[in-house]
């Protein structure tokens, strides 16, 4: 394509060997911990890693073989981890209206580059209607028949964790080399363990559903102010599921932006709290929770800068009829585009701001160059780490 990315633009930059800087990005609530902990250089965090792990809820992926954790640093190729937040921790009232189920509130796949200079984290919305394959039953009696279209949030109630990671191996033709949840609870230790996310809210944003309520300008947030932000949707952009996780980048990126401060990677007791807080409210599939594997991980991820690491979000539209009447609808032309690009570690540019995106780039942070060289994937919205945003409210 020869549109030019403008400066709002985010660039996922695939193959493009970087300095070093000694830190350890992983992405999201879980994986961000587990990684900068494994890669310090306190013996205390690692031993009691091992010791953490002992307690941790351990799952089976679909296929998944037995034997020692495969060591990352030496594998060739990319890898997948699926990242769940599950709405566990919900109030009675809110259980009771939704009927009891356990939905994954938050579906993330963090795809890391083959020579691992780059990742890409793609949020797929909650309420995005997709094929759901054959499933198997939880109590192991069989499987669940194929349901040709279902909000993706359902696959954790349908057919647990196993479920959730093959319906997204099938939308996004990534095979998931391992997977993690956590739960509301999990949120909320994180962030405290942290010492709170800084973020900038373009203007004030007053939630009742969530029980978010603050004004204009940069807060530092944790504990359930934190969730409560994360969870927001009416109140910000356009009140979608999809400007929902525009403002989740938000959180996201200064998440990113705190954990590779020096403030936290030389500090080893917040470095333990991260790890104690995100492994303690865990499930991991069975390749996932054995140290060895986190630090090779977390080995994996040390040289990337924050200028490699791209938030995006499945494209799909709102307003359909049928059966995505009030739902998400796949954008599938735009996101074969997308996973082409990320199945051959290419690099690719994001599409401008829309009007209807939940963040705006913060007037106040510094300009991140981006090349005009890159591709742009129109209909691909998202931002790098690096972009200092603002979360917008309606």
């Amino acid at each position: 394509m020869s549109e030019e990315p403008s400066r709002s633009a985010g660039i996922a930059r695939h193959g493009r060997l970087r300095t070093a800087t000694p830190i350890a990005t992983a992405l999201r609530f879980l994986g961000v911990g587990l990684a900068v902990v494994a890669v310090s250089a306190t013996s205390i965090a690692a031993i009691d890693t091992n010791q953490t792990l002992s307690r941790a809820v351990i799952f089976e992926l679909p296929g998944e073989s037995q034997g020692p954790p495969p060591d990352i640093a030496a594998m060739e190729g990319g890898f997948n981890i699926l990242i769940v937040g599950s709405d566990r921790g919900e109030t009675p009232e809110e259980i009771e209206e939704r009927g009891g189920a356990e939905l994954n509130d938050v579906t993330m796949i963090l795809h890391v580059s083959g020579d691992h200079t780059s990742a890409v984290a793609v949020s797929i919305p909650r309420d995005m209607v997709v094929p759901i394959p054959s499933c198997p039953k939880k109590d192991g009696s069989g499987n669940h028949p194929r349901m040709s279209g279902q909000p993706i949030n359902v696959t954790l109630s349908y057919g647990g964790m196993a479920c959730t990671v093959l319906t997204v191996q099938e939308l996004t033709g990534l095979h998931i080399d391992f997977a993690g949840l956590i739960t509301f609870q999990g949120v909320i230790e994180m962030s405290n363990a942290v010492g709170g996310v800084p973020v900038c809210l373009a203007a004030g944003i007053t939630d009742a559903s969530s029980g978010f309520d603050y004004p204009a300008g940069t807060h530092t947030l944790s504990g359930w102010d934190a969730l409560a932000f994360l969870r927001s949707r009416k109140a910000v952009g356009n009140g979608s599921d999809l400007t929902r996780i525009s403002s989740q980048q938000v959180f996201l990126s200064s998440l990113v932006r705190t954990l590779k401060s020096e403030d936290t990677l030389n500090d080893p007791a917040k470095l333990y709290s991260i790890a104690q807080a995100a492994v303690s409210n865990m499930e991991l599939s069975s390749s996932f929770a054995n140290a060895d594997t986190l630090i090779a991980i977390a080995r994996a991820l040390a040289t990337l800068e924050l200028d490699q690491v791209t938030f995006v979000q499945y494209p799909g539209t709102t307003g359909g009829t049928g059966l995505y009447a009030g739902k998400v609808k796949p954008t599938t032309a735009v996101a074969d585009q997308l996973f082409a690009k990320i199945l051959a570690d290419e690099p690719f540019a994001l599409s401008a701001d829309g009007d209807d995106k939940g963040s705006v780039l913060d007037p106040n942070a510094p300009v991140v160059d981006v090349d005009p060289s890159v591709e742009v994937i129109a209909g691909i919205t998202g931002q790098t780490a690096a972009a200092q945003t603002c979360s917008v409210g309606r």
